[in-house]
């Protein structure tokens, strides 16, 4: 693959989020012409250049992705996210922007209401006629730092999934999308992207103590209790409904996969799990 990092702009979707912001800190670190997305720019970090974009107003699009190159699509998500990234293409299509799209696992299936929401823009990324590129990372690392009992009382809870998960870290997720929109060779390129290992729950848990040096247990809770423990923490019905059916539809498998992408794409080896803790001592306790 050769570089075209060059006077291509890249315009990011998303970047005030985790993913969003990692991004565009790598694109500045490599010379890259990169331009956050925000609802109010003058939010965004300073030095950072920045230009007004709302999913959810199409009429902010076009004036945002003019002398675009390319564009990071990363969508919230809600009920409308679909009709949201379908607009970003329209949009993509009228200035002939590439687009670089970061989808979900095994998106392509459908499994769950996430994917649902993300399949239809993959399916009209393929037949659009542009330039195009999607990322499906598996459950992120980051998903743990929510969990405010691993410090508190040493344990940490999720709907049930009996099987392995071969969760990723938000870093290589950004590390990989940097990698893709500054070099060429990834048209037309589905990459999944996981961590170097697939750990159940309770390995997690122990992987948790022996970092952290005490005592950290998983409390896997029924559908139900899961749905009303996520509602009563402030968590939106329409984000706990499709957690939840996440979670049944990789309970018994589907999310234990391993991929080398991150270390194909990046040249390092994926972030683990006690990499991770370790990273977050001071949050985790």
């Amino acid at each position: 693959m050769s570089t075209v990092v060059g006077g291509a702009v890249i315009l990011v979707t998303g970047a005030s989020g985790n993913v969003g912001s990692a991004l565009l800190e790598r694109l500045r670190a490599k010379g890259a012409a990169a331009v956050g997305a925000y609802r109010d720019p003058a939010k965004a970090p300073a030095g950072q250049r920045a230009v007004r974009v709302d999913l959810g107003e199409p009429g902010t699009l076009v004036p945002a992705m003019r002398g675009v190159d390319t564009v990071f699509l990363l969508g919230a998500m809600s009920p409308a996210q679909t009709a949201h990234e379908l607009a970003v293409l329209a949009a993509a299509r009228r200035v002939g922007a590439r687009v670089v799209k970061l989808s979900v696992w095994r998106a392509d299936e459908g499994l769950s209401p996430i994917a649902r929401l993300h399949r239809p823009v993959e399916e009209a990324l393929r037949v659009s006629g542009l330039r195009w590129t999607v990322l499906r990372p598996n459950f992120y690392l980051q998903n743990f730092l929510r969990q405010g009992g691993i410090r508190a009382s040493g344990e940490f809870s999720f709907p049930v999934i009996n099987a392995p998960i071969s969760f990723v870290d938000v870093n290589d997720i950004a590390d990989v999308a940097a990698a893709v929109l500054t070099t060429d060779g990834h048209d037309g390129r589905v990459y999944s992207l996981t961590g170097p290992a697939a750990l159940t729950y309770p390995q997690a848990a122990a992987t948790f103590a022996d970092v952290l040096g005490k005592p950290v247990r998983y409390l896997g809770f029924p559908d139900d209790e899961a749905r009303s423990r996520l509602v009563g923490q402030g968590m939106p019905e329409f984000h706990a409904d499709a957690l939840i059916d996440v979670a049944r539809a990789f309970r018994d498998g589907g999310a234990a996969a391993v991929t080398s992408t991150v270390l194909d794409l990046t040249g390092h080896p994926a972030r683990g799990l006690a990499e991770f803790v370790l990273a977050n001592r001071a949050i985790f306790g």
